[in-house]
């Protein structure tokens, strides 16, 4: 049986998620496509959706060239971080969903911690 990439990545996913499971904390959740990024937060208990942002939401996108670069990624972890926080919820634990902690993610996480998210 081939194992391909994307599967690879979901079973790297659902070890962070057991470990996070058992945090019982806010988790900020990313994904990426070659042309966009998304992130939520959601409820660790009932998995309710607190806050959302991504590069298809026109607030986000205003003056970005393009939605699939670092840039972009920043911009989607200033304003995750930003409704994350006019919820009421200050620290989450980050779920990378088995992407690698590199590029875009990582310009994420760093563009929401610098706005005021603890994780």
């Amino acid at each position: 049986m081939i194992i391909t990439k994307k599967e690879r990545r979901l079973r790297r996913a659902v070890k962070t998620r057991a470990h996070i499971r058992g945090l019982a904390t806010a988790r900020l959740t990313v994904h990426r496509t070659a042309n966009h990024i998304y992130a939520q937060v959601t409820e660790g208990a009932h998995s309710r959706v607190i806050a959302a942002a991504s590069t298809v939401q026109e607030k986000v996108r205003e003056g970005l060239k393009s939605t699939g670069n670092v840039e972009a990624a920043k911009a989607v972890g200033r304003a995750i971080a930003e409704r994350t926080k006019a919820a009421g919820v200050s620290k989450v634990a980050f779920d990378r969903s088995g992407f690698q902690f590199h590029g875009r993610i990582k310009a994420l996480a760093e563009a929401a911690r610098e706005a005021g998210l603890e994780f």
